[in-house]
């Protein structure tokens, strides 16, 4: 193998090494997550402007995650508030909604996602993902969310405070 090759090869271990969260839980899962799939409208905004605090934790876990925001973009200001957030932004077009982010979840590989959303239409996508973690803001969070999550928070800044301090999802999973 040649010098080249063999660096190439060492910088995609490493970058393997680096982007994903390893978790395991006692007497349930083992968590290698590498894709933090969330909502946007109610998940990390209210009334289409997002939180305060939410760009810089969500800057915080990229560094280990790749973070993908799927929205319909209800307020027409995702692009806009999420400008400066290290994330892959895909809004949604035309009707079942629910079904697209499911598929965009099975595509990246489901056991390798966590997700974040609120509403009907996050329903499949958590269900689909590794982890899934259901938020309530002022907008509510629908039944059909919540009962498609293994984790309930009421802050966007909370579920990925449970990834950037994996002991926090161990103390909540745990059997």
């Amino acid at each position: 193998m040649s010098y080249k090759k063999f660096c190439e090869k060492i910088v995609k271990y490493i970058k393997q090494i680096n982007i994903m969260i390893r978790v395991e839980i006692p007497g349930s899962d083992f968590l290698e997550l590498e894709h933090f799939v969330t909502d946007f409208s109610g998940t990390l905004s209210e009334d289409g402007i997002m939180l305060i605090g939410v760009k810089e934790k969500l800057n915080k876990l990229s560094e280990k995650l790749t973070i993908h925001v799927l929205t319909s973009d209800t307020f027409g200001r995702a692009r806009e508030e999420l400008h400066g957030v290290n994330c892959i932004i895909h809004v949604l077009e035309g009707n079942g909604h629910i079904f697209q982010k499911e598929k965009y979840v099975i595509d990246l590989g489901a056991d390798k996602v966590v997700a974040l959303g609120n509403g009907n239409n996050d329903e499949l996508m958590l269900k689909a993902a590794k982890l899934g973690i259901a938020v309530c803001l002022k907008e509510g969070c629908s039944t059909k969310a919540i009962e498609s999550s293994q984790i309930f928070v009421t802050s966007p800044i909370d579920a990925v405070n449970l990834l950037l301090y994996p002991k926090r999802l161990i103390a909540t999973l745990r059997v």
